[in-house]
């Protein structure tokens, strides 16, 4: 069983969460678990732009 999962939140913003604990409030499971590293390394794939999703709309991307 997995330690850690990477949660998102509506800002398209990701974490590690521990695994056991349901994700904090205005957080959801992306779908990814794994060891604390595995889980860094799948944010570094998948985050590739740091704005908050609201600042990439209203920048027009």
């Amino acid at each position: 069983m997995p330690d850690f999962k990477v949660v998102i939140n509506d800002e398209e913003q990701y974490s590690v969460w521990a695994a056991g604990r349901p994700a904090p409030a205005g957080w959801r499971e992306s779908g990814f678990a794994g060891s604390r590293q595995e889980c860094l390394d799948h944010i570094d794939q998948v985050w590739t732009d740091m704005r908050p999703l609201s600042l990439r709309t209203a920048m027009g991307g």
